[in-house]
Parts: structure tokens; C-alpha cells; sequence
């Protein structure tokens, strides 16, 4: 079992190191891939539309189900999108991975204001809860949001990306682990490389 996470830790390391930023890499996920962040996404699809909403009992507010999907990963988020959009670090649109949040101006000044942010989620396509048709997909490109598009902030880490927006969720959480008892923590985390 030593050997097996011995060669399991070597074999992460060694792709850490020449394996470079995921963030550089232009490979990103998209909402048809079966990632754990579509999956928190699709959960909540077809919430109703609720101003100043912050769950799926009473319905979303744009903000609202950004901070709800940020939660589950960790994230404490601003409540309102335009103070989400002072946060992290600023993405060019042609630079978007999932995960990054995408602000909008759909005031109808189109004056560069933030009224509006969803979820990047790949092939030009956010996550958002729209005020007339409740949690849903649309395309940055659709005739409403192009014009309104105003900027992207990328807030997750790498390492959370990876997690959350690069893999899929697994399939029986821990349950075959907990079947074999395990006698040192190594064996444990090598259990679950091997049943995922």
C-alpha cells in the first residue's frame, strides 16, 4: 500500500510541476460536461425568478444564485453584482473559463453600470437567474446580453477550478470507502484515487 501511494503522490507532483497553469491551458469544461459546479447549476435549474432571492424554497435574484452556487464551493461572495464585480481579478471575455462571473448592464442605459451577473460555464454560454424566466442558460452572443456585456472577474483559485469546474462528480460518495475500514490515512486517500 506504501508503494501505491508512494508512486500516487510522485505521480501528482511530477504533473503539477510540468503540467503548468490550468488557467493558461485554453482546455475548459463546458455545461455539457458532468462537472460538480453543473451539477450544482443544473440542481437549481428552472428556479423561479425572486427579487432580493437567496434560495431555491423562495427563488433567485440574480446575485442571489451566484452567492448559492459560490456557497457550495467555499465562497462568500458580495451580495450585490455590482460589488461582485470589484472582486478577483479581471478576465478579457475571449479569455473565459467556467467558474469566472460575467456582469451586465441591463439597466437599458447601457452605461457601463452593473445590474446583472451570472456564471461562466464554457462554449459562450452562462448560468444566471433571468427575471423573466428564473435560473437558465443563455449565450453571451444572444441579441439581449452581447450589448449588454460589460466585464468578467475570474474569483476561484486554480486549485478550486480544478476541483469544481474540471471534475465530475463521484458517482457513490465515499460509501465504498466506508465499506473497507482503512488502518492509516494513506490508505485511505489511495482507496478513493482508485474508486473514482
Amino acid at each position: 500500500m506504501k508503494k501505491v501511494t508512494s508512486t500516487l503522490i510522485l505521480s501528482i507532483l511530477i504533473f503539477a510541476l510540468t503540467a503548468g497553469s490550468v488557467f493558461a491551458s485554453g482546455t475548459t469544461a463546458t455545461k455539457d460536461d458532468d462537472t460538480v459546479m453543473i451539477t450544482y447549476i443544473e440542481n437549481v435549474l428552472g428556479t423561479k425568478y425572486k427579487y432580493g432571492g437567496t434560495s431555491v424554497k423562495t427563488g433567485f435574484d440574480c446575485s442571489g444564485f451566484v452567492n448559492h452556487i459560490f456557497k457550495k464551493m467555499g465562497y462568500d461572495l458580495e451580495r450585490r453584482s455590482a460589488d461582485m464585480a470589484t472582486k478577483g481579478t479581471k478576465v478579457a471575455k475571449d479569455e473565459l473559463i467556467p467558474g469566472d462571473l460575467v456582469f451586465f448592464d441591463t439597466s437599458g442605459k447601457n452605461n457601463g453600470g452593473i445590474t446583472h451577473v451570472g456564471i461562466y460555464v464554457g462554449d459562450g454560454q452562462f448560468a444566471h437567474a433571468s427575471s423573466s424566466k428564473g435560473v437558465r442558460y443563455d449565450s453571451l452572443d444572444s441579441s439581449y446580453y452581447k450589448p449588454r456585456y460589460v466585464t468578467a472577474r475570474r474569483v476561484l483559485t486554480e486549485t478550486d477550478y480544478i476541483a469544481f469546474a474540471t471534475v465530475k462528480p463521484a458517482e457513490e460518495p465515499a460509501t465504498a470507502v466506508a465499506a473497507a475500514p482503512a488502518t492509516s490515512t494513506q490508505e485511505v486517500v489511495a482507496t478513493e484515487v482508485h474508486t473514482n
